[in-house]
């Protein structure tokens, strides 16, 4: 299987725009989305390019290869206006022989979520990360549009197993494992 894995879009055109643009021409099996689709959240500055009704028809163009969790920054709106479920705390998607959990991050946390995974996908810290602790595999993509900690906004690819975190602007590897 071969994932695309984003998060934090936050409205922002652009970055979805690009993140559509990098599904297209990837070879992807799926798009995993990991909250925070379409408001900015009363914490987060307004991102550049922040559009939310251009980011709704960028995701409808892809909603049946969408699977996607709930933000905490998602509403009952944002279910009215997009075709593909967004409001499931989280999700289990199985994957070349991993079963692995996509949650937001704000209600289950690498600290305190369910045993008998093999991966856990989060987002909403805005900071990404790659690593395998006591044999699980811990993903937080970063922010395509609001990155944090002095990162490039990123983007995540799930790669028969194998995941890569990358630059959404230069596309080159942050992180691989």
């Amino acid at each position: 299987m071969r994932f695309l894995i984003a998060s934090d879009i936050h409205g922002a055109e652009s970055p979805a725009d690009k993140i559509k643009d990098i599904f297209s021409s990837g070879n992807f099996d799926q798009l995993l989305l990991l909250g925070d689709l379409l408001y900015h959240g009363p914490r987060n500055d307004l991102p550049e390019s922040y559009n939310p009704k251009a980011v709704i028809r960028i995701l409808s163009d892809l909603k049946e290869k969408i699977i996607t969790v709930r933000g905490n920054c998602e509403a009952e709106v944002d279910q009215m206006v997009l075709p593909f479920p967004v409001l499931s705390e989280s999700a289990i998607v199985y994957a070349d022989g991993f079963k692995i959990m996509m949650t937001h991050g704000h209600i289950h946390t690498p600290e305190k979520h369910p045993a008998g995974i093999d991966a856990f996908f989060s987002g909403h810290t805005h900071i990404p990360v790659l690593e395998k602790r006591e044999g699980v595999i811990y993903l937080n993509p970063g922010s395509v549009s609001i990155p944090k900690g002095g990162y490039p906004p990123s983007y995540a690819i799930w790669d028969n197993g194998r995941i890569t975190i990358h630059d959404l602007q230069e596309g080159k590897v942050l992180f691989t494992l």
